[in-house]
C-alpha cells in the first residue's frame, strides 16, 4: 500500500513540473529551451523534476516585487495626494466638529 502511495507521489510530481516546465518563462527555464526541461524531467523522473523545481523556484524568489501591490504602498501616488488642491475646511464652527 505504502509503496503504491509512494509511486503515484512520484508520477504527480514528475507530472507538475512537465506541464510547469512547459509553461515557463525564458528567466524561468534559465534560456533552456522548455521542450529540453521537459525530456530531462520525463528520462530522469524524480531527479529531474525536483532540479526543475529547485532551479525555477529560485529564479522567482529572488525577484522580489516588481512593483506596489496597493495605492499607498506607491511612492509616486502618495505624492500626488500632496499635490492636489484640498477643498477649503470652512463651515458651521470652523473647528471641524459639527455643531460646534
Amino acid at each position: 500500500m505504502l509503496r503504491n502511495l509512494a509511486v503515484l507521489l512520484a508520477i504527480g510530481l514528475v507530472v507538475y513540473a512537465a506541464f510547469d516546465a512547459a509553461r515557463s518563462s525564458d528567466e524561468e527555464r534559465h534560456g533552456v529551451p522548455a521542450a529540453l526541461w521537459v525530456v530531462l524531467i520525463l528520462v530522469f523522473p524524480v531527479v529531474g523534476a525536483v532540479i526543475w523545481l529547485l532551479t525555477s523556484r529560485a529564479v522567482v524568489s529572488t525577484q522580489g516585487r516588481r512593483g506596489p501591490t496597493a495605492p499607498d504602498d506607491d511612492p509616486d501616488f502618495l505624492r500626488s495626494l500632496d499635490d492636489r488642491p484640498r477643498p477649503p475646511h470652512g463651515g458651521p464652527g470652523e473647528g471641524g466638529t459639527p455643531g460646534a
